[in-house]
């Protein structure tokens, strides 16, 4: 049986977004140990506060400060945190109605076993030492034997209040690519490029994923193609990735590679980037070791007919 191939990848991207004016009073009043929310047209304060009514779809800004302290009204216990949560102990995901609010708020409870948890007590928020305008600004909620905390009387107006914030975005998982990507990327290693053909419409794919994507269809027949291509579309980057070691302007190119009905992407390389052009006829350079071609160069053969690419657009 052959290998089952798998690898850990990760995808992270810090999300960049603006802030209204009713989310801009919410983090900025968290990071001034306030909390507050908006009140419907119907009287009810939700917590954390939305720009528009969930029932009626109509815009709310009044805002309206709420207590510290609040009530669990459902958990679950987070017996291995993760990378990132707010903890780094086992602790409850709770929802706690704050005092004064209609909706409950999710975050971490620090406890000490889920037998010290339950639905009903009464907790409140543990401020985090720094604050900078998040909803870490909120530490954790931590067991409260007190009534209803005061709020402060805040109107919700700062002299400098948040206009936007930047989420780190992160997902970590493990890719096993299934038979048909396996025997691609092994035959990658060998320096060779294999797709897959359609029993019903004998178009090639590359890479290959065990159905045609057209028909429906299992594949299994292995078809080599290339090494050569025609480049059918580019684009050119100009912004510098993080961790990528190339010198920007450079291309990024749809590669068809002979014999196959699927263009695939690769860099282009060898050449100015102003050079680049469609119908451009490319060929693989690897470097040692690697298990596929590090970009794509000028074969020096003509440009390709664009009928003879123009259905891979």
């Amino acid at each position: 049986m052959p290998e089952v191939l798998r690898a850990p990848l990760v995808v992270e991207f810090p999300f960049t977004r603006s802030l209204g004016p009713v989310q801009s009073a919410f983090l900025t009043g968290l990071r001034e140990r306030v909390v507050l929310g908006v009140r419907t047209g119907d009287g009810r304060t939700l917590v954390p506060p939305v720009e528009y009514d969930p029932v009626t779809a109509e815009e709310i800004r009044d805002l309206v400060e709420v207590a510290p302290t609040g009530t669990v009204t459902t958990w679950a216990w987070n017996h291995e945190p993760r990378r990132g949560q707010p903890l780094d102990t086992p602790f409850a995901w709770a929802l706690v109605r704050l005092d004064g609010a209609d909706t409950p708020l999710l975050h971490a409870l620090d406890a000490p076993g889920p037998a010290a948890v339950r639905t009903g007590m009464r907790v409140r928020i543990r401020w985090a030492a720094e604050r900078t305008g998040a909803i870490t600004d909120i530490a954790c909620f931590e067991p409260y034997e007190g009534g209803a905390g005061q709020p402060t009387g805040h109107t919700g107006a700062f002299d400098e209040p948040l206009s936007g914030i930047v989420a780190p975005a992160r997902l970590d998982y493990t890719y096993s690519p299934g038979r048909a990507q396996s025997a691609y990327i092994h035959a990658l290693s060998e320096q060779r490029t294999v797709g897959e053909r359609c029993p019903s419409c004998r178009k090639v794919y590359v890479p290959p994923r065990g159905a045609c994507p057209t028909c429906g269809v299992a594949t299994a027949e292995q078809v080599e193609v290339g090494p050569r291509g025609t480049v059918t579309t580019f684009c050119i980057v100009n912004i510098k990735a993080k961790n990528l070691d190339i010198e920007v302007p450079y291309v990024y190119a749809h590669i068809a590679l002979d014999g196959a009905d699927l263009a695939l992407h690769a860099r282009i390389g060898g050449v100015p980037y102003d050079q680049v052009r469609m119908g451009l006829r490319v060929e693989p350079v690897w470097t040692e070791g690697a298990r596929y071609p590090d970009h794509y160069r000028p074969a020096g053969e003509p440009d390709a007919d664009y009928d003879t690419y123009k259905e891979l657009l």
